[in-house]
Formats: C-alpha cells, sequence, structure tokens
C-alpha cells in the first residue's frame, strides 16, 4: 500500500517536508492548500518538485464550505471549484478532499448535497479528476461517515467517493465496524491520525493534539481493519495536527509518522490475518524476557570513584573483558559493565555525554527476529564487529543516543559471559539488589511521543496513564512503558530548571537518569548499604508525619522508614517502598524497591518529595533553605 503524510503534519518550508518526507521513505503527499500558496514555487514547479523526490502528490487539500448552499453561494462554490480544478491539473494531483461544510447559510438534506456531489463530479470528469467526501467530526450538517457515505452512494458518480479519516470517527465514539459496510471501491482516500482520551471541544483537540497512530488512546488498529476489510487498496496517509510537531525537525517527525504506519499495518495483519495488507514480512513484537546488562561509559580517571559507588551498592567486579576495558559487576540477576576504551561508539557517548548509560542489552526470545523487526520499522541497525572468538550481539541504535543490544534467549545459558569475560572473583558483600526493576531515561518534553511510539513499535510495550510529577521549578511529564521484563519510565522535561531539564542540558541529551534495582526486603538492604558507605538521600521529616496519617501507617512503621529514608506508596494491589542514592556528579542516581503483593506502579505520588530532597542535597553552599 502507497504511505502517505499530510504536509501539514511537519515544520518547515516545502522544501525541508519534502526532503524529510522522501527520506522517511513514504511514497507521496496530501498538499495541503496554506503550504502550497505559502510556497514562493508556481504549481508546475511543485508538481515537479515533488516528482524529483521520488513522490507522488496523493491528495489536494481541502476545499470547503461546498455542499447545500443556496444562490449566489452555491454558484461561487462551483465557481471556486473550477479554480482548483486548474490549479490541480498543474500540480498533477488527480483526487481532491471536500470537507463536511460549515458554512452559516449551508442547508441541510442528504438529497440536496448528493446533487451538488454529482454535478460536480460532472466537471471532475471533464478534466480527469475525482473528488472526495469527508465528514467532519464538527460538520454542520454532516458529522459522521455514515452520512457522508450517504451523500456519495446518492450521488452516484463514478468520480465521486468517500474520504475516511480515523480521527473524525474515532473522536465521535462511532463504532468503526460500520466501515465494513461500505464497498472498498467507494472508498478514494483513508487518513490515519490518533490522539490522547481529552474531553475537549473536538474542533480545538484536532487541530492541536492529534498524534501519530500508536502514540495516542484511540482504537486506530480496530478502524484501519475496518478499512481494509472492505478491500480498500488505496493510499495509507497521516493528517496531524500537533503543536509539538510543528515545532520538531522535520527528519524527525517524518520518520516516526512512516514508522507508526508501517507498525499500524502490521497490527492490523496480525489482528486479523485474513486481510490484505501490502507490506513485507517481518517478524511480530517479541516481549524481552530479562534485561541482560546495562552499560556504563566512563573515563579511566573517573572508572574508580564509579566503582566504588557500586561497591557501596553490594556490587562485586567478577570478570574482566577479554578483549576490552570493560569489566563486569553483578549482584544477584543484575550485570552492570564499566567500559573504559578509548575508541569505539562507547567512547563517542562519553565524549558527547560524559559518564553515561551507553547501553542496554534485553534477552529476547530471538534476537536476529528483533533486530529484523527493527530494521523493518527504520530503526538503524549498529555495525561494530566484534574481534575474533567474541561474540556478536546484534544491535540497534536506541533512544538517546545508546544502543539497545539483542541477547538471544535460545543461546547457552551464560554464553556471553563465558565467551567474553575472564572471571576474577565470586560475588561478595551482596546488599539484597535481586533485579533491575525498571530503568528511567529523560528527555525534552518534545520527545516523549517518538520514544513512547520507540517502544511501542518495537515491542509492542503497553503504555501506563502519564502523570504530572510536580518538580520545584516545573512539571515534569512522566509516562511508563512495559513489555515483560522491560519496564522504562520515560519523563518529559518542559522547564529546563527541574531536575530532569538540567540532567537533559548537562549531560548533553543523555537518556538513563536513574536505574532502580529491586529488593526483596528494602530495610535489610538499607541496613547492608549503610554498612557498605552508601549514602542515602535525605528525606524531610514532614514527609514521614504525612504519609503516616495518609495512608494510617503504624507508628513503628513509620520510624523504620524515617530511620532508613525509605519513601512508601501503596494502592489496591499492594505496597511499594523507595530508597534513593543521591545524585552523583553526572546526574544520575539510583534507587531500590520493593514491591509487595499486586503493586504495578512507580511511586509516582512520592516523586515530588524526592526531588526536592535531591535539590536540597545539591544546593550550592551558602544558598538558604527556604
Amino acid at each position: 500500500m502507497k504511505t502517505s503524510i499530510a504536509t501539514v503534519s511537519i515544520s518547515g518550508n516545502f522544501r525541508e517536508k519534502l526532503e524529510a518526507i522522501a527520506k522517511a521513505g513514504f511514497a507521496g503527499i496530501e498538499i495541503f492548500e496554506q503550504d502550497f500558496i505559502a510556497s514562493d514555487y508556481a504549481p508546475r514547479e511543485i508538481g515537479a518538485l515533488v516528482r524529483d523526490h521520488g513522490l507522488e502528490i496523493t491528495l489536494f487539500q481541502p476545499f470547503r464550505d461546498f455542499e447545500g448552499l443556496p444562490e449566489p453561494y452555491r454558484s461561487r462554490a462551483f465557481a471556486r471549484a473550477a479554480r482548483k480544478f486548474d490549479l490541480m491539473a498543474d500540480l498533477g494531483a488527480e483526487l481532491m478532499l471536500v470537507c463536511s461544510t460549515l458554512h452559516p447559510a449551508a442547508m441541510g438534506g442528504i438529497d440536496r448535497a448528493a446533487a451538488d456531489f454529482h454535478a460536480l463530479g460532472e466537471m471532475a470528469a471533464a478534466r480527469g479528476l475525482r473528488l472526495g467526501y469527508e465528514a467532519l467530526a464538527w460538520g454542520r450538517h454532516v458529522n459522521d461517515h455514515r452520512d457522508a457515505w450517504e451523500v456519495v452512494r446518492r450521488a452516484d458518480h463514478a468520480h465521486v467517493g468517500l474520504i475516511l479519516d480515523s480521527f473524525h470517527t474515532l473522536a465521535r465514539k462511532i463504532d468503526p465496524e460500520t466501515i465494513r459496510r461500505i464497498p472498498g471501491d467507494k472508498i478514494f482516500f483513508v487518513q490515519l491520525a490518533d490522539a490522547p482520551a481529552i474531553e475537549m471541544d473536538l474542533l480545538y483537540w484536532s487541530r492541536h493534539f492529534r498524534n501519530m497512530p500508536g502514540e495516542g488512546d484511540l482504537a486506530v488498529t480496530a478502524f484501519l481493519q475496518a478499512v481494509l476489510a472492505t478491500g480498500y487498496a488505496g493510499p495509507l496517509s497521516l493528517e496531524i495536527f500537533n503543536d509539538q510537531f510543528r515545532a520538531g525537525l522535520p527528519r524527525l517527525v517524518a520518520r516516526d509518522g512512516y514508522r507508526s504506519l508501517v507498525d499500524l499495518m502490521d497490527r492490523a495483519r496480525r489482528a486479523e490475518p485474513a486481510l490484505a495488507v501490502d507490506l513485507p514480512d517481518f517478524p511480530p513484537p517479541a516481549a524481552v524476557q530479562a534485561v541482560e546488562f546495562i552499560e556504563i561509559v566512563t573515563s579511566t580517571d573517573q572508572q574508580a570513584e564509579l566503582a566504588g559507588f557500586l561497591a557501596t551498592l553490594g556490587f562485586t567486579q567478577t570478570a574482566q573483558h577479554i578483549s576490552k576495558a570493560v569489566t563486569r559487576w553483578q549482584q544477584g540477576a543484575i550485570n552492570l559493565l564499566i567500559n573504559t576504551e578509548d575508541t569505539g561508539f562507547a567512547h563517542s557517548s562519553y565524549v558527547a555525554h560524559g559518564t553515561t548509560v551507553s547501553e542496554i542489552a534485553l534477552r529476547v526470545p530471538d534476537a536476529l527476529a528483533a533486530k529484523a523487526r527493527a530494521q523493518a520499522l527504520g530503526i538503524a541497525p549498529h555495525l561494530e564487529p566484534a574481534a575474533p572468538n567474541e561474540l556478536t550481539i546484534p544491535a540497534i541504535r536506541g533512544v538517546g543516543g545508546s544502543l539497545l543490544r539483542f541477547v538471544d534467549a535460545k543461546a547457552p545459558l551464560n554464553q556471553l559471559w563465558q565467551q567474553d569475560f575472564t572471571t576474577t572473583r565470586p560475588i561478595s558483600k551482596a546488599a539484597g539488589l535481586t533485579q533491575i526493576d525498571h530503568i528511567a531515561q529523560t528527555m525534552a518534553y518534545d520527545e516523549m511521543l517518538s520514544w513512547s511510539l520507540f517502544y511501542h513499535a518495537l515491542f509492542d510495550a503497553r503504555k501506563a496513564p502519564m502523570v504530572d510529577v510536580v518538580d520545584p521549578d516545573g512539571l515534569v511529564r512522566s509516562q511508563a512503558v512495559e513489555t515483560g521484563a522491560l519496564k522504562i519510565t520515560l519523563n518529559g522535561a518542559e522547564a529546563r530548571r527541574t531536575l530532569a531539564g538540567r540532567f537533559v542540558e548537562d549531560s548533553f541529551g543523555s537518556a538513563v537518569q536513574h536505574i532502580a534495582f529491586g529488593s526483596d526486603d528494602i530495610f535489610a538492604t538499607a541496613s547492608a548499604l549503610a554498612a557498605n558507605g552508601f549514602q542515602a538521600l535525605s528525606i524531610g521529616a514532614n514527609y514521614y508525619d504525612d504519609v503516616e496519617a495518609r495512608f494510617g501507617l503504624a507508628p513503628e512503621l513509620t520510624e523504620r522508614l524515617r530511620a532508613a529514608n525509605v519513601l512508601y506508596d501503596e494502592d489496591a494491589g499492594g505496597q511499594f517502598f523507595q530508597l534513593y542514592s543521591q545524585t552523583r556528579p553526572e546526574g544520575l542516581f539510583v534507587e531500590i524497591v520493593q514491591r509487595q503483593g499486586n503493586y504495578t506502579g512507580y511511586g509516582a505520588a512520592n516523586a515530588p518529595f524526592r526531588i526536592a530532597a535531591q535539590k536540597r542535597a545539591t544546593r550550592p553552599a551558602g544558598m538558604p533553605r527556604f
């Protein structure tokens, strides 16, 4: 199927839009009339420029306020249409979108609208053009695709068809299954957009909050399934109105758009295998079985300090890489690597970001299948040849400049550690840390949707509702994504003075801000950590007075929490305990958590108090407390 995107979906001038759209892999574009008018190219130059980029014009839009008008408005509407037909001929566009009218003088009536479209269809046919009628969700008389279809059906013209838009159908909570009753050859064009579930004015919602399929909450997959079930085989196009995208880099927004379309088509064919989807075969998403290791890159000068920090957490250096300046640190099922190489990707990460998480390795059912899916989604592979007799571990470019590696679960147990590392000593001084609970990644807020889409498309990650985290210097938006053993919290910073915003700025866009380790007994772990010289983040006394009252805790438990600087949360499923390190010089910190019962959250209610404590702890000398 041809993939297409409306020029209004991305920022830039017309040439910049075309270059980004073509590079992302799209086959065509919808020319939004405003973009054409704003350019300084003549229509024939626009058409030639589009074709020079290997694209075709799939749609010219929008033609507004046409049907059901009394005279003299009706004659004027037909005259305007004739002018647009001339323009389309010069552009080389064959299909025009006519959206349902908002004109205050427009009269209702299916038959009246159908008669107008039959007459306009005659004009279009004489020029070899076609018309598509779209029901705007806020249309004056037609705001439902079923009514728009009835207009098209009664117009009974070969050059008049229906245009469907997922937002206009799903925003009005219209069952997409009703689309299956429409003949596929009368659907001329399909536009796709998602959106977060927000109760607001439909027009404002549409104009500011649409996003790529998979980034929102609408049932876009079910919509596409219904469309394809009709036999429709025309273009699938993105029409996205979003304030962030309008301000974003064209190439990044276009890349995400193409990825979202490929993922959407793949989801539709897997949900309903009988559908004909013109898409190359590639592996389905598979859940992550374990986080195999996290690699932290640093300099040789800073290695000893970082190693000392890990030792206070109860980690032991147990192995040395056979050819690289990489050491393995273990505790429980956790593997951390310290990389001090002075060449290669890790060193480049250090030069760009300072001490940072450069790689995350995930154990997956089939490593090559995971890499193949990533490449089908337009995610770049990372190619760095392994030394002789060392494992080749498939890798892709992750988000925030890091790498994701795929360790094959079918490989012999511990093959990586036995083949690429030499054991130096057994684990000792463990503090009760058992596994990686989750990883917190921080980015600018306008990148959050892109990062969420990355995990959603690659792993079919589930998204939790977005929450607002209050920082003393602004808001941070946080959303958890989960796929099997991989749990990531995405934290989007809008204000640069927030803790998250400062981390993004100071680390030049590094991704991982903190790692959370699990414990089965957080108080025993806290005691062991203290004995190791671990410096816990100090939590203010006011917090414990409040948490005791809020949850009705026994005073004895509150005192244990206070003494160990442990935070507490609970929900209907269970309880949650959190302990934090102080923030390190490069901005990284660690969290230790204990989950009891079926608690599935991340302690979001405690985040404002943790952030305030971190800011107090890093306050420059001489600054007042209040």
